[in-house]
């Protein structure tokens, strides 16, 4: 008998280790929702937490945008061949844009304007798109002020024509549209947007921890435990009173 003791033992240990392996696999939705929501005061703390964390964010360092755009349109008179013939797309587009951003016209700008930034910076303020199906190039520029996301944009599409022309050696692209005061867009973030991610996260951040924690914990707490991690019948409860 005692020889088949640590056999037995051994046979409830690993009987015990399988049921807590295929426990472990399981998640119980309706467990997650309740425990979720039996913490509802932290979950609520989380959120607000969030909002105030990122609307102190906002308020250090997110600053007012805005956007000066300038379109030209691409003409090729000085040649037989039509765009048509080209195929003008995304390709062509490239070449504009690298045209548009290279050092050469950045630096002319910079000094132009007398810019305290280098070229790099200023390449990252720049945006150069080409709307779908049309022969039309539009340039944006993101800075703080207005009056320097206008200049910065009239002044790069007046140098970006001579450049373009010189290179492509074709003729120089019409102008359609310079940035003006009154067409500049302020395109900052909202403040309540930022609120509504923060909140959202703060939240998520609470709920992963709770769900962790709430999946790690395998102690038993009352019988359906028992009948949960070990699979056996509950055949009797002893109550025990605190004094």
């Amino acid at each position: 008998m005692e020889q088949n003791k640590p056999t037995n033992e051994a046979a409830v240990t690993a009987r015990l280790q399988q049921n807590a392996a295929a426990t472990e696999t399981e998640i119980d939705l309706g467990e997650v929702f309740f425990t979720l929501l039996h913490n509802w005061k932290l979950l609520m703390l989380a959120c607000v937490m969030g909002i105030v964390v990122m609307a102190g964010y906002y308020g250090l360092f997110v600053r007012n945008t805005y956007e000066a755009t300038t379109e030209l349109y691409i003409t090729n008179t000085d040649s037989v061949i039509s765009f048509q013939d080209l195929q003008i797309g995304s390709a062509l587009t490239e070449d504009y844009r690298t045209i548009i951003t290279s050092r050469s016209v950045l630096n002319k700008v910079i000094s132009d304007l007398q810019l305290n930034i280098n070229c790099d910076q200023l390449r990252k303020l720049i945006t150069v798109s080409n709307p779908s199906g049309t022969h039309i190039i539009t340039t944006s520029v993101r800075t703080s002020d207005i009056e320097t996301s206008r200049n910065i944009a009239n002044d790069l599409l007046n140098v970006s024509i001579d450049q373009i022309y010189q290179i492509v050696g074709t003729g120089k692209p019409t102008v359609i549209d310079y940035s003006e005061a009154e067409a500049v867009r302020d395109v900052t973030p909202s403040l309540m947007r930022f609120m509504v991610i923060g909140g959202v996260l703060g939240m998520l951040v609470v709920i992963a921890f709770i769900v962790i924690k709430m999946l790690m914990d395998t102690t038993i707490k009352n019988d359906d435990d028992v009948e949960k991690y070990l699979q056996l019948p509950v055949l009797s409860a002893v109550p025990f009173y605190e004094d």
